[in-house]
């Protein structure tokens, strides 16, 4: 083999003896740069709109296979039609239930990827299925009454979140996906019994602080959930665009604000997953996806709050300071990891959704810089699309998760594609990408090696 001298590689020429000296090193050209490509782990350029639509597509695919709006007979598996009078009738099993708040988020996902695309398939799918949850669920009241208010057999009562919600978890993200489906022409009439009765829990159910903030005794007495923004928010937004009550408003306002006030830590941009009235001072575990809730609430409620309402000028600040904290954390990979602050715990793709879909849907809007953050979005959906896998499953999603109060906990939660929380987020985001790249970020490309979201400078 013929050794080649470092020298040459370098572009020094080597002329005559070892007496010879060497050429002035000349400058390389941009095409040489270009010999030297970084092993980037994930796709660095953004993605083209047409290879976003094929890994909604592939998501929709699958979740449209696994997930059936039937009832059957739970002793012959056999279909039950929704005229019959069965006692035996139960949801047909698939690989996610259809009444969850992380389904409620699947349905909003669907209906904004089919506003964005004109892909009437996805729109079908959330209204095909919260028709079937509308129509089916007043046949089990009868059913629920007949059980005390405390008997656990409540609990396998087909609907009971939708005929008797007892949490915010049972409420918020899914009556945020029926009222955005009827203000969106999708049997507005069938669908206001069942919104009203979720709202009915919001409003009026809910335990709540001195001070209205919505709060749980759960894990311990006057706690809040970061998650409990995104199970109530949106819902109150949603009300207040379909009823023109800015009472809804209001207290969507009140909560951000009061939640923001107890759990925002300036220093990082972050909030802290959860607050207990009677810890002090407060453990600050900066959970991925509690956050997610936070700042996809924000802009929700951005999304339909009236501009001259008295409190958009300080719900718009909550959301840029917190966007400012989410960007400084994310991943070399282009994913957030589970704790925010601690890159040595795994990256998580819900969380990392939920931040792309918020920070776009933030540039789409107006109420940031794409200069900023279009290059922070644009490398997070690429890490995201990269967790779907073939089948349109989403890798890499930590299951359902408590309040911990040392990192243990969080680090190690498991992953599953079976974590229903991945596959909303994922339709957001791929949707507010399209939008993005068709808009403002339609000049975005590669320019001096690194993304730039507008049009590339001539080089000097």
């Amino acid at each position: 083999m013929k050794l080649v001298s470092p020298l040459l590689l370098l572009g020094v020429a080597v002329v005559g003896t070892a007496a010879a000296q060497p050429a002035a090193s000349v400058a390389p050209t941009v095409p040489a740069l270009r010999r030297f490509e970084p092993a980037y782990p994930v796709r660095y350029a953004p993605m083209p709109v047409p290879e976003i639509r094929q890994v909604m597509e592939r998501v929709h695919g699958y979740l449209d296979g696994v997930t059936p709006a039937q009832l059957i007979d739970a002793k012959t598996r056999q279909p039950v039609d929704l005229a019959a009078a069965n006692p035996n009738a139960v949801i047909a099993p698939g690989d996610f239930l259809l009444v969850t708040y992380e389904w409620g988020v699947t349905y909003a996902g669907m209906l904004l990827a089919s506003e964005v695309t004109a892909d009437g398939r996805y729109a079908d799918y959330a209204a095909t299925r919260l028709k079937f949850i509308a129509d089916a669920a007043p046949r089990f009241r009868a059913q629920l009454a007949a059980l005390p208010e405390n008997a656990r057999e409540r609990m396998r009562v087909p609907f009971r979140s939708v005929n008797a919600p007892h949490t915010l978890d049972d409420s918020g993200a899914m009556a945020a996906a029926f009222i955005k489906a009827a203000r969106a022409g999708h049997h507005p009439e069938a669908f206001r019994p069942v919104i009203d009765n979720y709202l009915k829990w919001i409003s009026r159910g809910q335990q709540r602080l001195a001070d209205g903030t919505l709060a749980r005794n759960r894990p311990l007495p006057n706690s809040l959930w970061l998650d409990d923004l995104y199970m109530s928010v949106p819902a109150l937004a949603q009300m207040g665009a379909l009823t023109g009550d800015r009472a809804y408003f209001d207290d969507a306002a009140r909560q951000l604000i009061q939640f923001h006030r107890r759990m925002f830590v300036p220093e990082k941009g972050l909030f802290m997953h959860g607050w207990v009235e009677a810890m002090d001072p407060h453990p600050a575990f900066h959970w991925g996806r509690a956050n997610g809730w936070a700042v996809m609430a924000a802009v929700e409620l951005l999304s339909v709050m009236p501009d001259d309402h008295p409190q958009h000028a300080a719900v718009l600040a909550i959301f840029r300071a917190h966007a400012r904290g989410l960007a400084a954390c994310q991943g070399g990979d282009g994913l957030w990891h589970q704790l925010l602050d601690r890159p040595d715990s795994y990256p998580e793709s819900s969380a990392s959704a939920m931040f792309v879909y918020a920070l776009a849907r933030g540039i789409n809007r107006g109420w940031l810089q794409p200069l900023v953050y279009g290059p922070c979005v644009s490398l997070g959906w690429n890490a995201v699309a990269k967790t779907v896998n073939v089948k349109g499953q989403v890798e890499q999603t930590c299951v359902g998760t408590g309040m911990g109060f040392e990192p243990t906990f969080y680090y190690y939660r498991p992953t599953s594609v079976y974590a229903a929380h991945g596959y909303g987020p994922v339709l957001l985001a791929g949707a507010e990408m399209i939008t993005l790249l068709q808009g403002q970020g339609a000049d975005a490309n590669v320019h001096d090696g690194a993304i730039q979201f507008s049009r590339a400078a001539a080089w000097r």
